[in-house]
């Protein structure tokens, strides 16, 4: 059915196309298992992993739900083994995580992507102590590229968001070929030490079975450096054309990181909300500021890749590329999300 809930003090409703709020997680992830016969899904747990294991190093990621296709979108060839999806906004517990690095070992170990957030990075290394019980060798990276936080803003530093996507394309293609979990897990932190994001919202999201905003943001107004779970930006301002968002995220990212002369490659994500017309015009002004500052684009991905249920607005993600990452970033991969060659 169509469940429709009513926003405080309006009379139209919000409508979401789900059944039972409570299952929404665990109906997403069957809907993901039956169109796509290269996976499955591990219900108990959360898991959607793939069907077909190979002799490789194991890549496993998650986090909470809602950020769709991150991260179960993004298990397949070339990239996850496994995917670990916690509640809406919430992190998985060690159990489920522990589950997924099961499925995920094939005897030579297993990297842990984790983006930057306490519950995340307390359950993921809980349960790579448990594997470690089992003799299943793991490591971790954890990926901080949110520009718009200050490392000392939380007890964990910056944020992990959209530039999480090219640390599991690049680590999952090394270890496709071959790549010991040593190797793997020293290229994955390569590529987290050279992506940097910034986003901004124009909208607030919804959660399953709430039915109102968790938060607002004025009419004419947009967040700059908003989270991705509604965290606080940096700053409220007035709506801002393309051309000056596109100014702010490239000023934002291109402060922090020295990209000049460098080749690089660039995610417009949309956070859920916002049409690929939207997406496009602000990929054309990102590509002009950052060719003006002698930085060569050699890939760009426009499309939703980490998103915020339906929150309306977009983030940027550039990844400074050496020979290195650029083989693997163009390297072949068969996922829902991504697929490459």
């Amino acid at each position: 059915m169509i469940t429709g809930y009513l926003k405080e003090g309006q009379s139209r409703k919000m409508k979401k196309i789900i059944n039972d709020p409570g299952q929404v997680v665990s109906d997403m992830l069957a809907g993901m298992e039956a169109v796509n016969p290269e996976i499955c899904y591990d219900k108990e747990n959360e898991v959607i992993y793939r069907r077909k294991k190979t002799e490789k190093v194991g890549i496993v990621s998650g986090g909470g739900s809602g950020h769709e296709p991150a991260h179960a979108g993004y298990v397949g060839m070339g990239m996850l083994d496994a995917a670990v999806a916690g509640n809406v906004f919430a992190s998985p517990d060690p159990a489920r995580i522990l589950n997924g690095i099961e499925h995920a070992d094939s005897g030579r170990g297993v990297l842990l992507v984790i983006k930057n957030y306490s519950g995340d990075i307390m359950n993921f290394e809980m349960a790579a102590d448990l594997a470690a019980d089992m003799d299943i060798p793991v490591k971790s990276v954890i990926v901080r590229d949110d520009v718009a936080v200050k490392e000392s803003t939380y007890s964990t530093g910056r944020r992990g968001i959209a530039g999480t996507i090219f640390v599991h394309k690049i680590a999952g293609a090394k270890a496709e070929n071959g790549g010991t979990l040593e190797e793997v897990a020293e290229l994955a932190q390569k590529t987290a030490d050279n992506v940097r994001s910034f986003g901004v919202s124009l909208s607030s999201c919804i959660l399953p079975g709430v039915g109102t905003p968790g938060f607002v943001i004025g009419e004419g107004q947009m967040e700059l450096g908003m989270g991705i779970h509604g965290e606080p930006g940096i700053e409220q301002t007035s709506m801002k054309s393309a051309a000056e968002i596109a100014e702010i995220m490239v000023e934002k990212i291109t402060a922090d990181l020295d990209y000049s002369g460098r080749e690089a490659a660039v995610i417009v994500n949309g956070l859920g909300g916002t049409p690929f017309m939207e997406l496009y015009i602000l990929a054309g002004e990102i590509d002009k500021r950052i060719r003006a500052k002698h930085i060569t684009p050699v890939k760009y991905l426009v499309g939703n890749y980490m998103t915020s249920l339906e929150m309306a607005g977009a983030s940027m993600s550039m990844l400074r590329l050496d020979e290195e990452m650029k083989q693997y970033l163009v390297s072949p991969c068969n996922t829902m999300a991504w697929k490459e060659g």
